[in-house]
Protein backbone atom coordinates (compact mmCIF):
# COMPACT_ATOMS: atom_id res chain seq x y z
CA UNK A 1 0.00 0.00 0.00
CA UNK A 2 1.49 3.16 -0.89
CA UNK A 3 1.99 6.35 1.74
CA UNK A 4 1.52 9.68 0.88
CA UNK A 5 2.28 13.00 1.88
CA UNK A 6 -0.48 14.16 4.23
CA UNK A 7 0.42 10.53 6.26
CA UNK A 8 3.59 11.54 6.61
CA UNK A 9 2.88 15.36 7.69
CA UNK A 10 0.32 14.01 9.98
CA UNK A 11 2.90 11.87 12.33
CA UNK A 12 5.81 14.52 11.84
CA UNK A 13 3.09 16.62 14.01
CA UNK A 14 4.11 14.37 17.00
CA UNK A 15 8.02 15.33 16.48
CA UNK A 16 9.14 17.95 18.97
CA UNK A 17 12.06 20.16 18.20
CA UNK A 18 13.59 20.25 22.42
CA UNK A 19 14.75 23.77 21.76
CA UNK A 20 11.56 25.82 20.40
CA UNK A 21 9.01 22.94 22.25
CA UNK A 22 6.68 23.21 18.82
CA UNK A 23 6.15 20.14 16.14
CA UNK A 24 8.43 20.12 13.34
CA UNK A 25 5.76 20.77 11.09
CA UNK A 26 4.69 23.89 12.69
CA UNK A 27 8.14 24.78 12.62
CA UNK A 28 8.11 24.42 8.80
CA UNK A 29 11.72 22.24 9.08
CA UNK A 30 10.09 19.61 6.74
CA UNK A 31 11.55 20.14 2.75
CA UNK A 32 11.22 18.46 -0.57
CA UNK A 33 8.75 16.03 0.88
CA UNK A 34 8.40 13.36 -1.42
CA UNK A 35 6.52 9.62 -1.05
CA UNK A 36 6.35 6.87 -4.00
CA UNK A 37 5.32 3.29 -2.80
CA UNK A 38 6.67 2.53 0.64
CA UNK A 39 9.65 5.42 0.02
CA UNK A 40 9.60 8.17 1.70
CA UNK A 41 12.14 10.91 1.41
CA UNK A 42 12.75 14.16 3.04
CA UNK A 43 14.66 17.31 4.14
CA UNK A 44 15.25 17.83 7.80
CA UNK A 45 15.99 21.52 7.21
CA UNK A 46 17.87 23.17 10.58
CA UNK A 47 18.82 26.37 11.73
CA UNK A 48 22.69 25.77 12.77
CA UNK A 49 24.52 22.67 12.81
CA UNK A 50 23.97 20.24 15.24
CA UNK A 51 24.79 16.99 15.05
CA UNK A 52 23.55 15.55 18.06
CA UNK A 53 20.35 17.32 17.55
CA UNK A 54 19.90 16.05 13.81
CA UNK A 55 20.17 12.48 14.86
CA UNK A 56 17.81 12.25 17.75
CA UNK A 57 15.09 14.16 15.33
CA UNK A 58 16.20 12.24 12.48
CA UNK A 59 15.64 8.65 14.97
CA UNK A 60 12.26 10.85 16.52
CA UNK A 61 11.14 11.18 13.06
CA UNK A 62 11.59 7.73 11.69
CA UNK A 63 10.04 6.22 14.83
CA UNK A 64 6.80 8.35 14.41
CA UNK A 65 6.40 7.36 10.49
CA UNK A 66 6.98 3.72 11.16
CA UNK A 67 4.69 3.72 14.40
CA UNK A 68 1.70 6.45 12.70
CA UNK A 69 1.73 5.12 9.12
CA UNK A 70 3.68 2.28 8.74
CA UNK A 71 6.31 0.20 9.96
CA UNK A 72 7.94 -0.90 7.04
CA UNK A 73 8.42 2.75 5.57
CA UNK A 74 12.10 2.98 3.99
CA UNK A 75 12.99 6.30 4.89
CA UNK A 76 15.57 9.12 2.92
CA UNK A 77 16.23 11.81 5.70
CA UNK A 78 18.80 14.42 4.61
CA UNK A 79 19.92 17.08 7.33
CA UNK A 80 19.99 20.88 5.98
CA UNK A 81 21.39 23.72 7.04
CA UNK A 82 19.30 27.13 6.87
CA UNK A 83 21.23 29.83 8.48
CA UNK A 84 18.60 32.39 8.03
CA UNK A 85 15.60 30.02 9.67
CA UNK A 86 17.41 30.69 13.10
CA UNK A 87 16.65 34.49 13.14
CA UNK A 88 12.66 33.65 12.05
CA UNK A 89 12.57 30.88 14.76
CA UNK A 90 14.65 32.67 17.58
CA UNK A 91 13.51 36.46 16.92
CA UNK A 92 16.91 37.35 16.66
CA UNK A 93 16.46 40.39 14.79
CA UNK A 94 13.20 41.77 16.07
CA UNK A 95 15.54 43.19 19.14
CA UNK A 96 14.50 47.40 17.85
CA UNK A 97 10.74 46.14 18.07
CA UNK A 98 8.57 43.77 19.49
CA UNK A 99 7.65 40.77 17.64
CA UNK A 100 4.42 40.97 15.68
CA UNK A 101 2.52 37.83 16.03
CA UNK A 102 0.71 36.94 12.51
CA UNK A 103 -2.56 36.81 12.35
CA UNK A 104 -4.47 33.54 11.52
CA UNK A 105 -6.29 33.31 8.80
CA UNK A 106 -9.97 32.10 9.66
CA UNK A 107 -11.53 28.38 9.16
CA UNK A 108 -13.78 28.62 6.00
CA UNK A 109 -13.40 32.20 6.01
CA UNK A 110 -15.39 32.46 2.53
CA UNK A 111 -18.17 29.91 3.89
CA UNK A 112 -21.54 31.41 4.41
CA UNK A 113 -23.07 28.27 6.15
CA UNK A 114 -21.67 25.21 7.02
CA UNK A 115 -23.81 22.25 7.65
CA UNK A 116 -23.21 19.21 9.08
CA UNK A 117 -24.97 15.84 7.80
CA UNK A 118 -25.13 13.27 10.54
CA UNK A 119 -26.70 10.38 12.16
CA UNK A 120 -26.35 8.33 15.16
CA UNK A 121 -25.23 4.96 14.20
CA UNK A 122 -24.12 3.41 10.53
CA UNK A 123 -26.27 1.86 7.43
CA UNK A 124 -29.04 4.63 7.94
CA UNK A 125 -27.76 6.30 3.93
CA UNK A 126 -26.53 9.62 5.86
CA UNK A 127 -23.69 9.77 2.64
CA UNK A 128 -26.05 9.20 0.04
CA UNK A 129 -28.56 12.02 1.60
CA UNK A 130 -25.72 14.65 1.74
CA UNK A 131 -24.34 13.68 -1.41
CA UNK A 132 -27.95 14.34 -2.77
CA UNK A 133 -28.46 17.56 -0.61
CA UNK A 134 -25.42 18.86 -1.95
CA UNK A 135 -25.89 18.56 -5.73
CA UNK A 136 -29.61 19.80 -5.28
CA UNK A 137 -28.66 23.00 -3.09
CA UNK A 138 -25.92 23.47 -6.50
CA UNK A 139 -28.75 23.54 -8.84
CA UNK A 140 -30.50 26.11 -7.77
CA UNK A 141 -27.28 28.25 -8.03
CA UNK A 142 -25.38 28.22 -5.11
CA UNK A 143 -21.63 27.81 -4.67
CA UNK A 144 -21.71 24.62 -3.04
CA UNK A 145 -18.62 22.17 -1.38
CA UNK A 146 -18.99 18.62 0.20
CA UNK A 147 -16.44 17.44 2.76
CA UNK A 148 -16.43 13.52 3.55
CA UNK A 149 -15.29 13.24 7.11
CA UNK A 150 -15.45 10.00 7.33
CA UNK A 151 -11.70 8.81 7.24
CA UNK A 152 -12.11 5.12 7.75
CA UNK A 153 -14.70 4.89 5.52
CA UNK A 154 -15.13 7.60 3.03
CA UNK A 155 -18.07 6.92 0.35
CA UNK A 156 -18.06 10.18 -1.61
CA UNK A 157 -15.43 8.56 -4.41
CA UNK A 158 -18.09 6.30 -5.34
CA UNK A 159 -21.13 8.43 -5.35
CA UNK A 160 -19.72 10.92 -7.81
CA UNK A 161 -17.55 8.80 -9.63
CA UNK A 162 -14.10 10.35 -9.10
CA UNK A 163 -10.95 8.98 -9.48
CA UNK A 164 -8.28 11.39 -9.92
CA UNK A 165 -6.14 12.78 -6.98
CA UNK A 166 -6.91 16.94 -6.26
CA UNK A 167 -4.12 19.54 -7.31
CA UNK A 168 -2.38 21.65 -5.11
CA UNK A 169 -1.73 25.46 -4.90
CA UNK A 170 1.51 27.03 -4.43
CA UNK A 171 0.09 28.19 -1.18
CA UNK A 172 0.21 24.06 -0.94
CA UNK A 173 -2.93 23.78 -0.21
CA UNK A 174 -5.95 21.33 -1.42
CA UNK A 175 -7.95 22.58 -4.46
CA UNK A 176 -11.79 20.21 -4.31
CA UNK A 177 -12.46 18.52 -7.07
CA UNK A 178 -15.51 19.75 -8.83
CA UNK A 179 -18.60 17.11 -10.18
CA UNK A 180 -21.97 18.27 -10.53
CA UNK A 181 -21.67 21.72 -9.76
CA UNK A 182 -20.48 20.46 -6.09
CA UNK A 183 -16.52 21.10 -4.79
CA UNK A 184 -15.31 17.65 -3.16
CA UNK A 185 -12.69 16.55 -1.07
CA UNK A 186 -12.33 13.20 0.65
CA UNK A 187 -9.72 11.33 2.19
CA UNK A 188 -10.67 8.80 -0.42
CA UNK A 189 -9.14 10.86 -3.31
CA UNK A 190 -5.32 10.63 -1.66
CA UNK A 191 -5.15 7.15 -0.47
CA UNK A 192 -5.80 3.77 -2.69
CA UNK A 193 -9.20 2.41 -2.32
CA UNK A 194 -8.03 -0.75 -1.46
CA UNK A 195 -5.86 0.72 1.78
CA UNK A 196 -7.60 0.25 5.12
CA UNK A 197 -6.90 3.57 7.12
CA UNK A 198 -5.47 1.80 10.49
CA UNK A 199 -4.82 5.21 12.20
CA UNK A 200 -5.23 6.31 15.75
CA UNK A 201 -7.81 8.93 16.70
CA UNK A 202 -5.32 12.06 16.96
CA UNK A 203 -4.09 11.29 13.39
CA UNK A 204 -7.72 11.01 11.81
CA UNK A 205 -8.75 14.76 14.16
CA UNK A 206 -5.53 16.21 12.09
CA UNK A 207 -6.60 15.03 8.96
CA UNK A 208 -10.36 16.86 9.56
CA UNK A 209 -8.68 19.67 10.61
CA UNK A 210 -5.96 19.56 7.53
CA UNK A 211 -9.78 19.42 5.40
CA UNK A 212 -10.93 22.69 6.50
CA UNK A 213 -7.95 24.78 6.96
CA UNK A 214 -5.27 23.36 4.20
CA UNK A 215 -7.99 23.43 0.99
CA UNK A 216 -9.01 26.13 -1.21
CA UNK A 217 -12.84 26.08 -0.86
CA UNK A 218 -13.17 29.67 -1.85
CA UNK A 219 -16.32 31.25 -1.72
CA UNK A 220 -19.36 28.97 -0.42
CA UNK A 221 -22.77 29.23 -0.16
CA UNK A 222 -23.02 26.21 1.33
CA UNK A 223 -20.20 24.04 2.84
CA UNK A 224 -22.05 20.52 3.65
CA UNK A 225 -19.80 18.01 6.00
CA UNK A 226 -20.62 13.67 5.85
CA UNK A 227 -19.91 12.90 9.42
CA UNK A 228 -19.09 9.50 10.21
CA UNK A 229 -21.76 7.74 12.38
CA UNK A 230 -21.71 8.54 15.94
CA UNK A 231 -20.78 11.06 18.78
CA UNK A 232 -17.08 10.53 18.71
CA UNK A 233 -13.85 12.45 17.89
CA UNK A 234 -14.40 14.06 14.58
CA UNK A 235 -17.59 15.69 15.87
CA UNK A 236 -16.38 16.98 18.70
CA UNK A 237 -13.25 17.96 16.22
CA UNK A 238 -15.23 19.77 13.99
CA UNK A 239 -17.22 21.78 16.59
CA UNK A 240 -14.24 23.33 18.15
CA UNK A 241 -12.58 23.97 15.06
CA UNK A 242 -15.43 25.57 12.67
CA UNK A 243 -18.46 27.22 14.14
CA UNK A 244 -21.73 25.14 12.56
CA UNK A 245 -24.36 26.65 11.37
CA UNK A 246 -26.81 24.11 11.46
CA UNK A 247 -27.04 20.50 11.37
CA UNK A 248 -28.54 17.87 10.22
CA UNK A 249 -29.67 14.43 11.25
CA UNK A 250 -30.57 11.26 9.24
CA UNK A 251 -32.60 8.20 10.52
CA UNK A 252 -34.44 5.52 9.20
CA UNK A 253 -37.84 4.45 10.94
CA UNK A 254 -36.79 1.66 12.78
CA UNK A 255 -36.34 1.79 16.64
CA UNK A 256 -32.49 0.76 16.25
CA UNK A 257 -31.88 3.83 15.25
CA UNK A 258 -34.18 6.50 16.34
CA UNK A 259 -32.46 5.42 19.86
CA UNK A 260 -28.81 7.21 18.29
CA UNK A 261 -30.97 9.73 16.88
CA UNK A 262 -32.03 11.19 20.43
CA UNK A 263 -27.96 10.89 21.12
CA UNK A 264 -27.13 13.22 18.13
CA UNK A 265 -29.92 15.56 18.62
CA UNK A 266 -28.42 15.95 22.70
CA UNK A 267 -24.91 16.44 21.40
CA UNK A 268 -25.36 19.14 19.31
CA UNK A 269 -28.02 20.80 21.50
CA UNK A 270 -25.16 20.42 24.08
CA UNK A 271 -22.67 22.27 21.94
CA UNK A 272 -25.20 24.91 20.46
CA UNK A 273 -25.72 23.91 16.84
CA UNK A 274 -28.61 24.31 16.16
CA UNK A 275 -30.63 21.20 14.68
CA UNK A 276 -32.35 22.12 11.43
CA UNK A 277 -34.25 19.24 11.38
CA UNK A 278 -34.49 15.55 11.15
CA UNK A 279 -34.77 13.59 7.81
CA UNK A 280 -36.48 9.98 7.14
CA UNK A 281 -34.13 7.83 4.89
CA UNK A 282 -35.68 4.33 3.43
CA UNK A 283 -39.17 5.08 5.03
CA UNK A 284 -40.84 2.89 2.82
CA UNK A 285 -40.06 0.88 -0.27
CA UNK A 286 -41.40 1.80 -3.70
CA UNK A 287 -41.44 -1.51 -6.08
CA UNK A 288 -40.24 -0.32 -9.47
CA UNK A 289 -43.37 -2.21 -11.14
CA UNK A 290 -45.67 -0.85 -8.88
CA UNK A 291 -45.21 2.95 -7.81
CA UNK A 292 -48.69 3.03 -6.12
CA UNK A 293 -47.31 0.46 -3.37
CA UNK A 294 -45.47 1.45 -0.23
CA UNK A 295 -43.92 -1.04 1.92
CA UNK A 296 -43.19 0.25 5.32
CA UNK A 297 -40.16 -2.12 6.12
CA UNK A 298 -38.33 -0.71 8.65
CA UNK A 299 -41.49 0.71 10.47
CA UNK A 300 -43.52 3.72 9.73
CA UNK A 301 -43.02 7.60 10.42
CA UNK A 302 -40.79 6.58 13.81
CA UNK A 303 -38.47 9.23 12.50
CA UNK A 304 -41.32 11.91 12.35
CA UNK A 305 -42.72 11.19 15.37
CA UNK A 306 -39.54 11.25 17.50
CA UNK A 307 -38.52 14.61 15.40
CA UNK A 308 -42.24 15.45 17.13
CA UNK A 309 -41.08 14.46 20.54
CA UNK A 310 -37.77 16.02 20.30
CA UNK A 311 -39.24 19.48 19.44
CA UNK A 312 -37.14 19.76 16.24
CA UNK A 313 -38.47 20.20 12.65
CA UNK A 314 -39.29 17.07 10.34
CA UNK A 315 -37.55 17.71 7.03
CA UNK A 316 -39.10 15.19 4.96
CA UNK A 317 -39.27 11.24 3.86
CA UNK A 318 -36.79 9.78 1.07
CA UNK A 319 -38.48 6.45 0.07
CA UNK A 320 -35.96 3.33 -0.49
CA UNK A 321 -35.71 2.83 -3.66
CA UNK A 322 -33.81 0.80 -6.43
CA UNK A 323 -32.80 4.13 -8.24
CA UNK A 324 -31.18 5.40 -5.65
CA UNK A 325 -28.78 2.93 -4.82
CA UNK A 326 -28.08 2.63 -8.42
CA UNK A 327 -27.02 6.36 -9.47
CA UNK A 328 -25.32 6.19 -5.89
CA UNK A 329 -23.01 3.15 -7.19
CA UNK A 330 -22.72 4.20 -10.54
CA UNK A 331 -21.08 7.73 -9.46
CA UNK A 332 -24.09 10.12 -10.25
CA UNK A 333 -26.62 11.03 -7.57
CA UNK A 334 -30.07 10.36 -8.39
CA UNK A 335 -30.54 14.33 -8.44
CA UNK A 336 -28.40 14.85 -11.11
CA UNK A 337 -29.14 11.17 -13.08
CA UNK A 338 -32.78 11.85 -12.88
CA UNK A 339 -34.16 15.31 -11.79
CA UNK A 340 -37.55 14.71 -12.57
CA UNK A 341 -37.45 11.24 -10.65
CA UNK A 342 -40.09 11.15 -7.65
CA UNK A 343 -37.00 10.42 -5.67
CA UNK A 344 -34.99 13.35 -6.96
CA UNK A 345 -38.03 15.44 -6.14
CA UNK A 346 -38.53 14.40 -2.64
CA UNK A 347 -34.50 15.55 -2.00
CA UNK A 348 -34.68 18.79 -3.62
CA UNK A 349 -37.86 19.60 -1.38
CA UNK A 350 -35.62 18.63 1.60
CA UNK A 351 -33.01 20.65 -0.14
CA UNK A 352 -35.28 23.51 0.57
CA UNK A 353 -36.53 23.17 3.28
CA UNK A 354 -33.08 23.46 4.68
CA UNK A 355 -32.74 26.21 2.29
CA UNK A 356 -35.45 27.93 4.04
CA UNK A 357 -34.14 26.57 7.54
CA UNK A 358 -31.17 27.71 7.14
CA UNK A 359 -32.80 31.80 5.96
CA UNK A 360 -35.16 31.69 9.43
CA UNK A 361 -31.74 30.54 12.00
CA UNK A 362 -29.67 32.97 10.58
CA UNK A 363 -32.59 35.96 10.91
CA UNK A 364 -33.28 34.87 14.19
CA UNK A 365 -30.00 33.85 15.95
CA UNK A 366 -26.32 34.58 16.60
CA UNK A 367 -23.69 32.71 14.52
CA UNK A 368 -22.87 29.49 16.08
CA UNK A 369 -19.44 30.30 17.64
CA UNK A 370 -16.65 27.11 18.00
CA UNK A 371 -16.08 25.89 21.42
CA UNK A 372 -14.15 25.18 23.77
CA UNK A 373 -14.02 21.49 25.17
CA UNK A 374 -12.45 21.21 28.40
CA UNK A 375 -12.15 17.57 30.12
CA UNK A 376 -12.24 17.63 34.11
CA UNK A 377 -11.09 15.12 35.74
Amino acid sequence: MSIHKEQIRSALGYVIHPGYKKDLITLDLIQDLITQDKFVSFTLELPKKDDSLASKLKSDCTAAIQKYVDPDAVLDITVGINISRQRELEGEDSAQKPPQQPQPEPVLAGVKNVIAVASGKGGVGKSTVAANLAVALAQTGSRVGLLDTDIYGPSVPTMFGVTERPNVTTQKKLVPIEKHGVHLVSMGFLVDPDQAMIWRGPMVTSAVKQFMQEVAWGELDYLILDLPPGTGDIQLTIVQTVPLTGAVIVSTPQAVALDDVRKGVAMFQKVNVPVLGVIENMAYFVPDDQPEKKYYIFGKHGARQLAERLEVPFLGEVPLREQIRETSDSGTPVVAADPSSPSAIRLKEIANRIHQALALRNAEMQPTKKIDIKIRP
